[in-house]
């Protein structure tokens, strides 16, 4: 295959709302230095981080400019030096940070996965991050057991879906939440949770009729007024799981309601808690890729755009009409 000196991307030249400091630019192909491998992308997953990064407002502020995307799947197409078990032209997924929305990406070799058998490119890229943070937030964190009730808000969302599958894969009894009637169809179609709720208005008295007391576990990536609801639907006992702050508003919560009541709040962060403890990230990584493997978890693409139709893809996530994740494909 022959390699071009240069690769089109979706660059953020600046930090700036409404996407004004992106745009699609011609930049370098980068090299793979020792331990790298040259990914030509077929799918790049987009999730809300990086539509945060572009206004500067995630955790994870890169210098400028810089290439989004996180999530990818593709083909090798060039590697610098050893590669262990992979060779030109393997069909690989990865977790990035940056640098997805590009025709093509460098990886350190030890950050592939091979692509699970019969899984498309698209669907491939929208698994890792989704699923990677449910398993953190529903294994590591809450410590889920089967039977367990689980309150999953945001549920038409990526990592929302992502917990919704996972969780019914483990055994659990699933609720999923939504605002949306019609996403709430399409997560009942396709996932079969135990019961779907609209949280339009208001949510805790039919969460605690469902489970007869309350959620052992609430999954929660909106925050907010779902939050502070969320505290007087939850079992004692219960792990109230802090994902993230769709809504815009970061909660708090008086400490008498969680030692009255006997919960706990646990903050999750899968990325880090995989930097933290090595070891168990890696086997974070390779319990959801066997469960993928075993195609007993189903990421769903809600569409799959150009990369030239990227700003359609980053106003679809921002005014919230996903059901699961949105893919660029960038082509080459």
């Amino acid at each position: 295959m022959t390699i071009p000196e240069t690769m089109q991307a979706l660059q953020v030249a600046d930090l700036a709302p409404d996407f004004a400091g992106c745009g699609v630019a011609e930049i370098p192909v980068p090299e793979p230095g020792p331990g790298e491998a040259l990914i030509k992308v077929h799918a790049a997953a987009l999730g809300f981080p990086d539509l945060l990064m572009t206004e500067g407002k995630y955790q994870h502020r890169p210098d400028l400019p810089f290439v989004p995307g996180n999530d990818i799947a593709g083909e090798i197409v060039a590697l610098g030096g050893e590669s262990g078990s992979f060779v030109v032209g393997d069909a690989v997924v990865a977790t990035l940070g940056t640098g997805g929305f590009a025709q093509y990406a460098i990886c350190p070799v030890a950050a592939l996965r091979p692509k699970p058998k019969g899984m498309a490119f698209d669907a491939a890229a929208a698994f890792g991050v989704a699923y990677l943070t449910a398993w953190v937030a529903l294994v590591r964190r809450a410590t889920l057991q089967p039977a367990e009730w689980v309150l999953v808000h945001g549920a038409a969302g990526g990592v929302g879906l992502a917990a919704v599958d996972l969780a019914k894969a483990l055994g659990a009894r699933v609720i999923a939440a939504s605002a949306s009637d019609d996403k709430l169809a399409i997560v009942a179609e396709n996932y079969a949770p135990d019961a779907c709720l609209n949280v339009t208005d208001g949510f805790r008295e039919r969460v605690k009729d469902i489970t007869h007391g309350g959620a052992d576990v609430i999954y929660d990536p909106v925050g907010g007024d779902i939050f502070d609801e969320s505290t007087r639907c939850i079992a004692f006992g219960g792990r109230l799981l802090v994902v993230g702050f769709a809504s815009g508003r970061i909660a708090t919560v008086p400490t008498n309601i969680p030692l009255i009541k006997g919960f706990s709040v646990v903050g999750v962060r899968a990325g880090e808690y995989g930097r933290r403890h090595p070891e168990r990230g890696e086997e974070n990584f390779d319990a959801i890729w066997a469960l993928a493997e075993a195609r007993r978890l189903k990421p769903r693409v809600h569409a799959a755009l150009p990369l030239s139709d990227w700003r359609d893809a980053f106003e679809m996530m921002r005014t919230r009409k996903v059901v699961g994740r949105v893919v660029i494909a960038p082509g080459g």
